[in-house]
């Protein structure tokens, strides 16, 4: 058959054409890494969406809320003792516990049964029961929506915390602060997006991979900030720096940022370089106002606890934590425990001792913090998540102490357009696994990401060869929990 007509063809279209395209993927990708690769043209409005990687963006749909406060009980809250009252438990204590087969505990060796120490009552109008060392949180009840059902992967801390951060049991991926920055920006331009404040006795196991970004540009990881005059260690310049000069050095620094750029169009890393120099900038001034609560009322810090010895450090940032939310920081996690053992919520070697300590400091804070943000219209567009990595056994261990429990555990949402007053899904009659409507750490983060107006499967970064999601392993949004 004769050709009717002859192609020419370039050197540059034999490349993409020859091994199915990927002799073209390796030149594009030579060709970027030189500063040769045109980048496609961008107008004026479009220029501060791309030089800025925080600048504010719309969500999928309609959000319920706009930010996130996530209280992380670092080191696996009992809810056996807490949320979940069991009085089968106490009627079979000291029994072993059969028919589930082989027990999988962290220790090894399970004991018998053991039952809650603590009494439960019913609160509110919706009547669910609260344990006695939640007495002042339970006062919120009716504005808490209580999932009994959560079950996770691993009974390991370090993997167990970076999978509730995460998604993902191993480190080096993108926390969930980071996911809901780089889905919908930032409020404020002089506060960083995601901020994160631990314990006084120390971070969580793990340490900072926990509020990492991951693969995404160093843009949307988390700032760790601290209670007291100064935030962000290093923050303020030294005192013979004249401010006028300072800013004189930062905007020549970002033209030669800028003309940088130009030669490597497309590149993120450099974006998020360029809007941190400006970000540290306006921090000196605008985080050490945020974390200053000398102007806040009397009554205000008394909401919180602030002045008690017990609540005073959690108080302080919870009330920190309402100020933020205030000027528009989107995420913000604070850690409950540090270090290790009876330091943390990790009850192994005594229940009473260590949940008796963790729940006095906290639940006055939590109280205020729920109050305070209702009072001031806040609670509707603030999500307040409250939970740990896992919870605990019902077994005994050392006589005193539970293990970790992953199959089954507690945790609670509140404001953000979440329906208040409602339990959702149960565990066995020990506690032991999640039977009733069990839902997956990956669920629980669609549903955070959906009362902010994310759609978990929209929201991808591709990197290593695809679109990576936060829900890479599955879930979806927990519907019923939204009013």
């Amino acid at each position: 058959m004769k050709a009717t007509s002859q192609q020419s063809m370039t050197r540059r279209e034999l490349i993409f054409r020859t091994g199915a395209g990927f002799a073209g993927l390796a030149l594009t990708s030579l060709l970027d890494a030189d500063g040769l690769l045109a980048a496609a043209p961008i107008n004026d409005q479009d220029t501060k969406q791309r030089r800025n990687p925080l600048t504010a963006k719309q969500p999928h749909f309609q959000a319920r809320a706009k930010s996130v406060v996530f209280l992380f009980m670092y080191g696996g809250p009992s809810h056996v003792d807490l949320f979940d009252p069991k009085p089968e438990l106490t009627r079979n204590h000291g029994k072993p516990m059969t028919g589930k087969g082989e027990i999988d505990v962290f220790f090894g060796n399970p004991g018998n049964l053991m039952a809650s120490p603590y009494k439960f009552k019913k609160y509110g109008q919706c009547g669910i029961e609260v344990s006695e060392l939640f007495s002042n949180l339970a006062g919120c009840v009716d504005d808490l929506c209580l999932i009994r059902s959560l079950y996770s992967t691993s009974n390991n801390h370090s993997p167990a915390i970076f999978q509730m951060n995460s998604g993902n049991m191993r480190p080096g991926n993108p926390s969930l602060g980071s996911w809901l920055t780089y889905g919908l920006g930032s409020f404020n331009e002089n506060l960083p997006a995601y901020i994160v404040m631990y314990d006084w006795r120390g971070g969580p196991i793990g340490g900072a991979p926990n509020w990492s970004s991951g693969f995404m540009p160093a843009a949307f990881q988390g700032t760790p900030f601290r209670s007291g005059t100064v935030p962000i260690v290093d923050l303020n310049p030294p005192k013979w720096v004249d401010p006028h000069l300072q800013r004189a050095e930062i905007d020549f620094v970002q033209k030669l940022n800028q003309e940088h750029l130009k030669k490597h169009a497309g590149n993120s890393d450099l974006d998020a370089r360029i809007a941190s120099y400006e970000l540290a900038f306006q921090m000196q001034t605008h985080a050490p106002e945020a974390v200053d609560i000398s102007k806040e009322s009397e009554a205000t810090k008394k909401l919180y606890g602030i002045g008690e010895k017990t609540t005073d450090y959690f108080g302080r940032q919870c009330l920190i934590a309402r100020r933020l939310v205030e000027r528009g920081v989107r995420f913000i996690q604070l850690y409950s425990g540090g270090g290790h053992q009876q330091e943390s919520w990790d009850a192994h070697y005594g229940l009473d001792e260590n949940h008796r300590l963790h729940c006095a400091e906290t639940d006055k804070p939590m109280e205020g913090l729920i109050r305070d943000l209702k009072s001031r219209g806040l609670l509707d567009s603030t999500l307040v998540v409250w939970g740990g990595e896992f919870g605990r056994m019902p077994l005994s261990q050392s006589a005193i102490g539970r293990d970790h429990n992953p199959h089954g555990f507690s945790m609670w949402l509140s404001g953000g357009g979440i329906k208040g007053g409602q339990v959702i899904g149960a565990t066995d009659e020990f506690g032991y696994k999640a039977v009733e409507e069990p839902y997956s750490v990956h669920d629980l983060h669609a549903t955070i990401l959906h009362a902010l107006g994310l759609d978990h499967r929209k929201l991808t970064y591709y990197y290593g060869g695809r679109d990576q999601r936060l829900t890479n392993f599955g879930g979806d949004p927990i519907l019923k929990m939204f009013a």
